[in-house]
């Protein structure tokens, strides 16, 4: 199985997720200008969700890619299992999405 990871073998993904990880950069950003400020609690609760928008895209996008590539080469090369419990372990950590 090839090591290099969805991000190496989609052409446009790469350049789609560090987008959106610079789109969710900006937002927390202008939470932590917001926080300092001391505004609104409203405002920058918007802009929370904003940032959590933005991660909950990148994260969808790589597990997707990932699913699509290295799931699939995993289960074609008869080591699925060990794949599918690795995305289901990574799971746990993406439901506070």
């Amino acid at each position: 199985m090839t090591m290099n990871g969805s991000l190496a073998r989609e052409l446009n993904l790469k350049a789609n997720v560090l987008q959106r990880l610079r789109t969710a950069i900006g937002h927390l950003s202008a939470v932590e200008r917001m926080a300092a400020g001391e505004e609104y609690c409203n405002d920058i609760l918007k802009q929370i969700s904003a940032v959590q928008a933005s991660l909950s895209k990148v994260a969808y996008a790589l597990a997707r890619s990932h699913m699509k590539h290295c799931v699939h080469d995993a289960i074609v090369e008869g080591k699925g299992a060990t794949k599918v419990d690795e995305v289901l372990e990574t799971l746990k950590y993406l439901k506070h999405s």
